[in-house]
């Protein structure tokens, strides 16, 4: 857990569920439905999911899945209203150092290739690009890059 003025990062629990999909809904174009948050918090394994409050309201999480020595973030987001105060930059550096924590060795995401603001963020936390998934978003069929860092080797 970590605390940062008033904000804090935690693992996700059913509680959650509601205001997480009140963030996915405010960020994609394409989100998840509770269910497939349900399952991955109560049944998939590999999946780790993180919230971030600020003042005890949940105004971000991420999902990440580790496997071996090696971790995907899954989704990653800050509600809408909260974005440009640096809470995307602690919540990836805390997954960074927790990962890091858990033996992985290398850490991936898929961005959207128009998406500039996020791309911006990961390179700035050391993120390099591994390539471009063709036609990988389901609702317009843009492609996603691909990027990658190596945790001991980040910021």
């Amino acid at each position: 857990m970590i605390d940062q003025a008033k904000a804090t990062i935690r693992f996700m629990t059913l509680e959650d569920l509601d205001a997480v999909v009140e963030v996915e809904r405010n960020s994609f174009s394409t989100p998840w439905d509770p269910g497939i948050f349900r399952n991955e918090i109560t049944s998939n394994q590999f999946a780790h999911y993180l919230v971030y409050e600020l003042n005890d309201e949940i105004i971000g999480y991420c999902g990440l899945w580790i496997v071996m020595d090696e971790a995907q973030i899954t989704n990653i987001a800050i509600h809408s209203k909260h974005r440009g105060y640096k809470h995307g930059e602690r919540l990836l550096s805390y997954v960074i150092a927790f990962v890091k924590q858990m033996g992985v060795l290398k850490l991936s995401l898929e961005v959207r290739v128009s998406n500039n603001v996020a791309q911006s963020l990961y390179r700035k936390m050391g993120f390099q690009e591994g390539g471009v998934r063709k036609n990988y978003y389901a609702d317009n069929g843009e492609d996603a890059l691909v990027m990658w860092v190596n945790v001991n080797e980040g910021i």
